[in-house]
């Protein structure tokens, strides 16, 4: 795997590190002394590299405002979830025009009150595989049984006029194994009500991109980023790895 190939690198006493070998080596000191951008061909010693796990590579990425921001723990997205479930859903939003309501009170201590609404396409609900469906009151585990049986999952909570995306702390959509965040700096939130001109559509898809859009909000990407630390006794070079 990466990380015992990045550990073995380091033991070696050479890396090369780039494939250009119609190019001369050249030392770190040269390339410290040069104006951006040019391409060149080394040999250095990798010193180290961060982080030390592979997973805490992966972040998220607004490529309108260039920020990036940790992935969340499963704990964290816990609380949140936990925090918005405070709220009793608002009975009043259940079963329009677009969506279909059920409620129900969890058998557990904390008798949680938890409501999906399930959205429809032309008065009927589609096949599982083809329905968007929102969820107040769930936990992630819930949330996470309810992406391996519909093609989309929305967590959300009520107001006393509608229904609203929790705080941008929390992914927007989850689709399969994926979740889905938005930038906070960037978003401009709209009413859940928005996606009803999804539903209307010929052949709802319920692409991420799609429902980001007509929701107000800028997607976020997740990449992988890594530093490298590299010598030649010449000079040391911190050189940085991006990619989606």
């Amino acid at each position: 795997d990466l990380e015992s190939d990045l550990q073995r690198c380091q033991q070696l006493s050479v890396t090369v590190l780039t494939d250009h070998q119609d190019l001369s080596n050249t030392e770190l000191k040269t390339i410290l002394n040069s104006t951006a951008p040019q391409q060149y061909r080394i040999r250095a010693k990798l010193r180290t590299y961060k982080p030390q796990k592979l997973y805490q590579s992966v972040k998220l990425h607004c490529s309108k405002c260039n920020s990036l921001q940790e992935v969340q723990s499963g704990d964290d997205l816990d609380l949140i979830l936990q925090d918005s479930a405070v709220t009793a859903p608002n009975p009043e939003l259940h079963n329009t025009s677009w969506y279909d309501s059920v409620m129900w009170t969890t058998q557990d201590q904390k008798q949680r009150k938890i409501t999906i609404h399930f959205v429809k396409h032309d008065e009927m609900v589609q096949q599982p595989e083809d329905t968007l469906v929102m969820i107040e009151g769930g936990t992630l585990k819930e949330i996470w049984k309810l992406t391996k049986r519909f093609k989309c999952v929305i967590p959300m909570r009520s107001t006393e006029d509608d229904l609203e995306l929790l705080d941008l702390s929390a992914p927007f959509l989850l689709q399969g194994n994926i979740k889905y965040y938005g930038c906070k700096q960037c978003s401009t939130p709209k009413p859940i009500k928005s996606l009803s001109s999804i539903a209307a559509e010929q052949r709802p898809s319920w692409e991420p991109t799609e429902i980001a859009q007509v929701l107000g909000i800028q997607p976020l990407q997740y990449v992988f980023i890594m530093k490298f630390t590299l010598v030649d006794g010449t000079g040391t070079l911190n050189a940085y790895l991006l990619d989606h």
